[in-house]
């Protein structure tokens, strides 16, 4: 047991995160996604939610604050302006946790799918919310924080 950590952070989950460098990204992923087949390094948080996870992870890693967008979400087929309830829960959770807030990107969907292949890790959660993916960019701790 740890003090002051998220319980969701699971040993496998902080090992990834402490081990990411600036600029590696980080996939939360619904249960829909094909995570097995697309990861170079999977987390099972099956049966979570990804906004529970999103807030987890947040609470211990800084967004990148050197690139235009460190959070992006999958876009919603032939709907490219659709808003899925789950990314407004997403824009919320960055607003009020990340040091940095930041504005939600998206990524069509199978570019989605080729990004997420070079992430770092991928974290399948048990979101059953439909377009409840989202990629993260890791940023800088500098000194003093």
């Amino acid at each position: 047991m740890l003090r002051n950590l998220n319980p969701l952070l699971t040993p496998d989950l902080l090992h990834a995160l402490r081990s990411m460098g600036h600029g590696d990204e980080i996939a939360l992923v619904d249960g829909n996604f094909p995570a097995e087949t697309n990861a170079q390094r999977l987390i099972r948080l099956d049966g979570l939610a990804a906004t529970e996870v999103l807030q987890a992870v947040l609470s211990v890693m800084p967004l990148d604050t050197y690139v235009a967008c460190p959070a992006f979400r999958m876009s919603v087929v032939n709907e490219p302006d659709a808003q899925p309830e789950i990314c407004t829960e997403f824009q919320s959770i960055i607003n009020s946790v990340a040091d940095v807030p930041a504005e939600l990107g998206q990524i069509e969907r199978f570019a989605f799918y080729e990004r997420v292949q070079s992430c770092f890790a991928i974290v399948a959660t048990g979101e059953n919310r439909l377009y409840g993916n989202i990629i993260l960019t890791k940023g800088v701790i500098k000194p003093g924080d």
